[in-house]
């Protein structure tokens, strides 16, 4: 893909530099990101020196070869300032690779050698391995930082790092963002700088400090409409300088001059102004919503319901997850009425009784008087619930050979049997 316009960059690292005047210190910075067999342009791309970890490492075939390739570079650099990833699921699953394999790592780190594994080609290997430094030191400290537990590790592993950089830190990365919040990345500042729909650069992140990302619509980007919400009979689109603050809109989008108009699909919230610009929060995705009966439930609200009967399982702790309406499985979905199919990732917990999936259908009747109304007249049959094993969806991601953001709700046949294949309960 192209690199992000020099306008959008330029403004991040001014962001960045003013917060952290420390993070613009050349090979300070490390990069956590998978886009197989062409490179990401990374948030900081004017500024190529300020990365320790090369281009081609992020383009090997292998997704969890080319993170454990990146974080191998990055633990060798004890003095990183900035810990940027393009996803916050790759970093969460680069870390999870960390707690996992440590040991590994830590004999690599020694060594100066980096271990042969599937997806990394040993043309390849010879030439990144050349980039390591024996370091039994490090490697010491390593072992030691891993031995303590997950909570706050980036912070004891690279002490002088002052914050970590994700290039999506909303919608269905929302969980992966709180999950490194709450553990690995415990006491260090997560900064989204940008806001993207429909393959556009639409936004910046100018208060890197502020734990929920806003962003500063630039009028040059691209040509923006919006739909009020909720919709009316009628709606009539509004431009940039007749949105209100508080209110939610549907974006209309013309990204290019002789592009196509097209709704994008994103709702979006109006927090303020910024020098007369708006400045928006991703509220969520129009397409993401469930619906077997037309009581379409936004896929934030679900998984708002979702959260809550985790907190009713005792030492649970949500992952991920995938929904799905059984009209896409077909006849393997029984004979009863159209109901929800769950699939999630727990840690904590390795199997559910019958009584605890139940809270999460007894949850969105709570939460959703229509949905409950359904559920009693029996046209919406009850919601099963389905448990994957650990790390199914890093798997799943892999599998899907694509760095984008894995949606929630499952439109396509593919993802569903792949999802289906990692089932343990």
């Amino acid at each position: 893909p192209p690199p992000l316009p020099a306008q959008g960059s330029l403004l991040y690292l001014d962001a960045l530099h003013a917060a952290f005047p420390r993070a613009l210190a050349p090979r300070r910075t490390a990069l956590l990101s998978w886009a197989p067999g062409h490179p990401r342009a990374p948030a900081g791309w004017p500024l190529p020196t300020l990365y320790c970890t090369p281009v081609e490492a992020g383009t090997l075939p292998s997704r969890a070869a080319a993170l454990r390739v990146q974080l191998l570079l990055a633990l060798q650099e004890r003095a990183l300032h900035v810990l940027e990833a393009g996803l916050a699921s790759e970093l969460h699953d680069a870390l999870a690779a960390l707690h996992a394999g440590w040991p590994e790592l830590a004999q690599d780190l020694a060594l100066g050698r980096l271990s042969p594994q599937p997806g990394l080609p040993e043309a390849v290997r010879g030439r990144l391995q050349a980039l390591l430094v024996p370091s039994a030191a490090r490697a010491a400290e390593l072992r030691a930082e891993c031995a303590r537990g997950p909570e706050g590790i980036v912070q004891r592993l690279w002490p002088q790092l002052e914050v970590v950089v994700v290039g999506t830190a909303h919608g269905a990365e929302q969980l992966y963002c709180d999950a490194l919040r709450r553990a690995d990345c415990k006491g260090l500042p997560l900064y989204c700088p940008f806001y993207r729909a429909a393959g556009a650069l639409l936004g910046v992140n100018l208060w890197p400090e502020e734990p929920a990302p806003r962003f500063l619509l630039c009028p040059d980007w691209a040509f923006y409409e919006f739909l009020p919400c909720p919709a009316k009979e009628e709606p009539q689109t509004v431009l940039l300088d007749e949105l209100w603050e508080g209110r939610e809109y549907g974006l209309v989008l013309t990204a290019q001059p002789g592009e196509y108009r097209c709704r994008a699909g994103e709702v979006l919230r109006v927090a303020g102004f910024h020098k007369q610009c708006p400045v928006v929060e991703p509220v969520r995705r129009e397409s993401q919503a469930l619906s077997v009966r037309g009581e379409s439930i936004p896929e934030d609200r679900f998984c708002q319901s979702l959260c809550r009967a985790v907190g009713m399982w005792p030492g649970a702790r949500l992952v991920d997850y995938v929904c799905v309406e059984s009209a896409l499985l077909g006849t393997s979905s029984g004979a009863g009425a159209p109901h929800y199919e769950v699939f999630v990732e727990l840690r904590g917990l390795r199997d559910l009784s019958e009584g605890q999936r139940y809270k999460l259908d007894q949850c969105l009747q709570e939460d959703f008087p229509i949905y409950k109304s359904f559920r009693f007249k029996g046209s919406i049959g009850p919601l099963r619930l389905h448990l994957v094993g650990a790390g199914a969806f890093a798997r799943l991601r892999e599998a899907l050979g694509t760095p984008l953001p894995m949606p929630r709700v499952l439109r396509e046949e593919k993802l569903l049997q792949l999802i289906q294949s990692t089932v343990i309960s």
